[in-house]
């Protein structure tokens, strides 16, 4: 996918064809209830339900979470530990129930720190349903965009090396190509719940040009009505891409 595919205007209903999301504030939904951390990454699942039903429901292309960053290996090795026992259920529950929705799976991220048989759920996974048609959901675990952008520099690094490449062959589409989102659109909109205003080194590349979205909603509380004021913001928000806001109106009208 070329920069200027990637980076193309609005659909004409208004609607993102890539929306990406750090699910922030399971831990202090739990914890305003008196409840372990991992009630709320229960709650949680039931909010990804949710947005992926939507997402389907929109006719939206793709939707990205992050689920598990490169730097969460720092929290307590309890709550790690039930983070991946999660994850792995929520795989053997799920997938029949996406690959029957036409959803196409995808896991981001390095993937050689987790257990074999969590690696073996996640191709299994992603090999049932690679022909789906429909929503493509990207489940980012231990993902940075650090590490994406690092990676796809040591890719182009080794064709250089090997002499498949030159140095001066690289471009901003050839770089793109070798990062874990390629063959997807960038995402339109960027939403983070839970209050915090930062990207977290959350697909740092791929944001570039994203609407970002904050809200103080925690996760289990993001519910379908406040998915869908994320969309209608969205919707009425001018995108330019470098371009003059009289540029864009003129672009419209034609």
């Amino acid at each position: 996918m070329s920069a200027d595919e990637s980076t193309s205007p609005d659909r004409d209903n208004g609607l993102p064809r890539h929306v990406a999301i750090i699910m922030d504030g399971n831990g202090r939904w739990a914890k305003k209830r008196l409840l372990p951390r991992v009630a709320g990454h229960r709650a949680g699942v039931e909010t990804v339900r949710q947005a992926v039903r939507l997402c389907a429901e929109k006719g939206i292309e793709a939707l990205t979470l992050f689920a598990f960053s490169s730097e969460n290996w720092r929290r307590p090795v309890k709550e790690v530990s039930l983070l991946m026992e999660l994850f792995l259920t929520a795989l053997q529950r799920e997938t029949q129930k996406l690959h029957g929705n036409n959803v196409r799976l995808k896991v981001i991220g390095d993937r050689k720190a987790f257990a074999p048989r969590l690696q073996e759920e996640i191709a299994k996974a992603e090999a049932l349903t690679q022909d789906n048609t429909g929503l493509t959901v990207v489940v980012a675990a231990n993902y940075g965009g650090r590490w994406d952008v690092v990676q796809a520099a040591r890719c182009l690094g080794e064709d250089i090396a090997a002499g498949r490449l030159r140095a001066d062959d690289i471009t901003p589409e050839l770089f793109e190509s070798r990062l874990v989102l390629h063959g997807l659109p960038e995402p339109d909109l960027f939403i983070r719940t839970g209050g915090e205003q930062r990207i977290s080194n959350f697909l740092l590349w791929h944001l570039a040009y994203s609407e970002l979205y904050f809200t103080d909603v925690l996760w289990p509380d993001f519910d379908t009505q406040a998915f869908e004021d994320s969309l209608v913001s969205y919707a009425g928000r001018q995108r330019r891409f470098g371009r003059t806001g009289d540029q864009v109106e003129q672009a419209g009208s034609a």
